[in-house]
């Protein structure tokens, strides 16, 4: 009995030396990256944008398409949400594959103006300390508008004003529910879900999208189905 607490215990403090170096690993990856060019810095470049989209220049279809799809607890939690983290982790047990990340707006944010698209736990790691950092420094809305700036889009569009212009042809502040509901689900494989390269793959994701507003109180039945 006593060994298997001492060796209980053995474990338990492995586990807490291993966290805590894979922490301070993340943490010096992020101090590197403010290194290489701050926090502040980066966000001035893309906010001073000649064609940065502000939050009230959006229609509100679109804004609530991409907060029901991507994370529709946004408003209400932290810079990490660890009740959607626990439920990616089931999922991805439960499924046998890595289909989940859990990951919140804001730490999409820290990906794409932070970091860098490489997929690893300490890239992972240093997304936590980033995102916390933006939060500090910036609201919700600002993080929100930071993220559909710097979102890519497939055929070349970076950003939501490129995309709404490139597909539409109109401003992200006249996207009717459907084109919104399309633009909102295709950052999460851009490959895969834009309009131009696969249509029928598109509009299946663009029915998972209407699914959730429709779940979150973003719209009625009756316009979720008047989308064809």
């Amino acid at each position: 009995m006593k060994f298997i607490r001492k060796l209980f215990i053995a474990i338990i403090v492995l586990v807490i030396i291993i966290c805590s170096f894979v922490f301070l690993v993340g943490h010096f990856y992020y101090v590197k990256a403010l290194k290489e060019k701050p926090l502040i810095t980066r966000v001035d470049e893309i906010t001073n944008k000649e064609n940065f989209v502000k939050f009230e220049d959006m229609s509100s279809y679109y804004r609530n398409a991409v907060i029901s799809v991507e994370d529709h607890r946004y408003y209400d939690h932290g810079p990490v949400d660890f009740i959607a983290i626990c439920r990616a982790f089931y999922t991805n047990i439960k499924n046998g594959e890595f289909r989940e990340g859990g990951s919140t707006i804001t730490q999409q944010v820290a990906k794409n103006v932070v970091l860098s698209q490489e997929r690893s736990w300490i890239r992972k790691i240093a997304e936590i300390f980033a995102a916390f950092d933006l939060e500090k420094n910036y609201s919700k809305r600002e993080i929100f508008e930071l993220y559909v700036n710097t979102s890519y889009f497939g055929d070349g569009y970076y950003g939501i004003y490129q995309a709404s212009f490139g597909y539409y042809n109109k401003s992200p502040k006249d996207l009717n529910l459907d084109e919104a509901s399309i633009l909102a689900g295709v950052p999460n494989a851009p490959s895969v879900y834009a309009p131009t390269i696969n249509l029928n793959l598109a509009k299946k994701r663009q029915y998972h999208v209407l699914n959730k507003m429709l779940e979150y109180g973003y719209i009625t039945k009756n316009e979720a189905l008047s989308v064809k």
